[in-house]
Formats: structure tokens, sequence, C-alpha cells
């Protein structure tokens, strides 16, 4: 799990800035199962900022564990930009964390689309601002990624730190 990773790891990056900062962060994770969190997770001390990852796989878990509603799941898909812009203010939400990160996508061999070839992956990074400040925000990026699936999953967890990553750096300055 660290083909793709750099010196210094994401990870530690994140963790570091966060800690720091005294901010948390809770994941939810589609086609990365469970990846972010254990590369969160593989720096000590990480209890202090990170609160929780959940890994819903099917729709049934994406509405029960994040009420992400039925109507965009039909419309849009789980691996959609709707979709996983939902998970991501779910993640955050639920666990009143500081960020909400959230990972979907096809990560093969099979199950691709014309539209959603494997490969294809989404990123969401949900930030909560001070209530009533009407600075919360939200974005999500979507990515095509080569490889096999251990590949594809790899490159999008690393993908969902950096996300991270530069958004709470763009906060700081």
């Amino acid at each position: 799990m660290h083909e793709f990773a750099v010196d210094p790891p994401i990870e530690e990056r994140v963790g570091d800035l966060l800690e720091r900062r005294g901010e948390t962060v809770a994941v939810a994770e589609g086609c990365t199962g469970g990846l972010v969190g254990a590369l969160l997770t593989s720096r000590p001390g990480a209890s202090a900022y990170l609160d929780r990852v959940v890994v819903p796989y099917d729709y049934d878990a994406i509405r029960d564990l994040l009420a992400v509603s039925r109507e965009t799941l039909d419309a849009h898909g789980a691996v959609s930009e709707p979709a996983v812009r939902e998970t991501a203010q779910a993640a955050r939400d639920t666990a009143d964390a500081t960020w909400g990160v959230s990972t979907s996508g096809v990560a093969g061999p099979g199950g691709g689309t014309a539209e959603t070839p494997v490969g294809t992956a989404f990123v969401g990074v949900a930030h909560a601002a001070p209530w009533g400040s009407g600075d919360s925000e939200t974005v999500v990026a979507r990515y095509e990624f080569d490889g096999d699936r251990a590949a594809v999953r790899e490159r999008t967890a690393r993908q969902a730190l950096a996300e991270l990553h530069d958004a709470a750096t763009a906060r700081e300055q």
C-alpha cells in the first residue's frame, strides 16, 4: 500500500496538520474499502484527529449509515458527484467533525461503463465552519486512475488525503 507514497507520506502530513490545529476528520469510504482510514491510523496518535471511518459499500448501507437520499442514488448512482458530496457532508455532520472525507469509484476489474469507466473515482471533502457563518463548504473532484484494482484503490485513498490536506492548508492562509 505504499506504491504511490511520497516522502513524507500524505497521511503523516494530514495527521500533523489536523493535530496541530485541533481539528477532526470523519471518513466515509466506498471503493477504497477502509484504506483512507488505514492510512490515517498508521500514524501514532491518530485518535487525536480521526473520529471515525465508515465503509458503506451498497445503497442500503449508504442510506442507513449516512442518510444519503434515495433520490440522489436513484438519479445519479453512488459513483457520482452528488452522492459523494452528500456522503462527505454526512460523514462530517454525523460525527460533528471539522472535516468529512468521502470516496467512491469503480476500482475494477469490471463494473465500468462508458460514462464511468474502471479507474473512475470521486473524492469529496466537506468543511464545517462555525454555525451561522455561511462558510461551510464541500468540494468534489473526479479522477480517472490507471492500474489494477489495488492501484486504483491506493491512488484514490492517497488523493483523498491530498485533497483534505490542500483544503485544510487553504483555510490556514
